[in-house]
């Protein structure tokens, strides 16, 4: 095969080792700042032309978090999000309960709106109650990261990878499918999570009963508009359900969804410009970079040397994890996409397809980086409130939480499937 241009691949493990320690000195980075110095770094060294960097960037991935940081940033501004969630975590009368809300109502919508979606709208609400209840905010970030992430397993519309099994494995009845294989060990693993952050953070479970009180709304004009857009998100969701259900021939975008659910926001609202300054570009910004970047070591030559060895049809187990493994480094939507058509010349059957779907998810809770979710929150997290977790408060609990879901995941296939 022809040379592999090693630079791509030197910039990659410098990013993740900056990623890893944050620090230079006195400097403290932030995550943008390291995936946008990669990706200038690639296209300066010439690794990637600028026309082909440009391709690289997923305009479906940027216009749909684009328009959820609007949907977000809106609920948060008219603080009708923090008067909704009173309905929903009243019943949280102690630290306990509330990470065990956190736990189950933001997984529980993670599988049916997207993680990334509520990685938005959840990071700000959990700030709230962290300040209000005097509770660790890295407790509730972390409850909030493995939330998003164990709930978006077991639907095929529960995170981007998974949607890309479901359409590209010739899945019939994808969410029958997903919820057979993987609703059981998801909840084992969301069980596992709390036993986990209770250990890790046995002090932070105080005795003080929590007493919320339901937030008044700011804007009433503001929430009526996210009134609207929450309402044409749950309708599109159930509409691209009953799509799929129906076998119809015809379906949208999730990017329409994030689209048409901004749209009653920027054009009607009087502080559409004052919320769209406000979105969090940083993250945006870190998407395109790690587009470019990806696609310089994919054009390198060292991915394609790689996987000849991976061209062969792996059982459940191996296939978990190096799907765990490998999402680290290629990032779990373009290890999916590289991985499905190898499985597919090798007739991989449902069990392995769900194995590739629950590895290269529950990736997100090895490492920081393993899942966009994860950055989208911690990105969240410092633009609102100088509110962080770093690599280790995130690895700490987050390696032992992988190998617990990863051996639940394969014990449940060995067993049952």
């Amino acid at each position: 095969m022809s040379s592999i241009d090693p630079i791509p691949s030197i910039v990659l493990l410098i990013v993740l080792v900056l990623i890893a320690i944050r620090q230079i000195g006195r400097f403290r980075l932030s995550i943008w700042q390291i995936m946008l110095a990669g990706g200038f770094a690639v296209l300066v060294l010439g690794s990637i032309s600028p026309g082909r960097a440009i391709e690289a960037v997923d305009l479906d991935v940027m216009v749909f978090l684009f328009g959820m940081f609007v949907v977000g940033e809106a609920l948060v501004e008219s603080r009708y999000l923090h008067h909704l969630a009173h309905g929903i975590f009243k019943g949280a009368k102690s630290a306990d309960a509330l990470v065990i809300h956190i736990l189950v109502v933001m997984g529980f919508f993670s599988a049916f709106i997207m993680n990334d979606t509520v990685a938005i709208i959840g990071t700000p609400l959990v700030l709230f109650y962290a300040k209000r209840h005097n509770i660790p905010h890295k407790l509730l970030l972390l409850s909030l990261c493995f939330a998003t992430t164990l709930g978006s397993v077991a639907s095929p519309i529960g995170n981007p990878q998974n949607l890309l099994i479901a359409i590209h494995g010739d899945i019939p009845n994808p969410f029958v499918t997903f919820f057979r294989y993987l609703a059981l060990p998801t909840a084992v693993n969301m069980i596992a999570a709390y036993l986990l952050l209770k250990l890790f953070f046995r002090d932070s479970f105080h005795k003080v009963p929590i007493a919320s009180a339901r937030e008044p709304v700011k804007d009433r004009a503001l929430a009526s508009l996210c009134r609207i857009s929450l309402a044409i998100i749950f309708v599109m969701v159930a509409v691209k359900v009953g799509l799929v259900f129906s076998g119809a021939d015809w379906d949208f975008r999730l990017t329409y969804i994030a689209i048409a659910a901004a749209a009653p926001i920027l054009l009607f609202s009087p502080r559409r410009f004052e919320i769209a300054r406000k979105i969090d570009w940083h993250t945006l910004v870190f998407f395109a970079a790690m587009f470019v970047l990806m696609a310089s070591v994919w054009q390198s030559g060292i991915i394609q040397y790689l996987m000849q060895g991976w061209a062969v049809s792996l059982s459940h187990g191996p296939l978990l994890v190096i799907s765990v493994l490998l999402s680290q480094v290629l990032s779990n939507v373009p290890f999916v996409a590289l991985y499905l058509p190898v499985m597919e010349l090798a007739g991989s059957t449902g069990t392995e397809l769900m194995a590739l779907a629950a590895g290269s998810t529950i990736a997100g809770n090895l490492l920081i980086h393993g899942a966009a979710s994860n950055v989208i929150i911690i990105q969240n997290a410092e633009k609102r409130g100088g509110a962080t977790l770093s690599f280790m408060d995130f690895a700490k609990i987050g390696v032992p939480l992988t190998i617990v879901n990863t051996a639940v995941y394969w014990a449940y296939f060995e067993l049952f499937m």
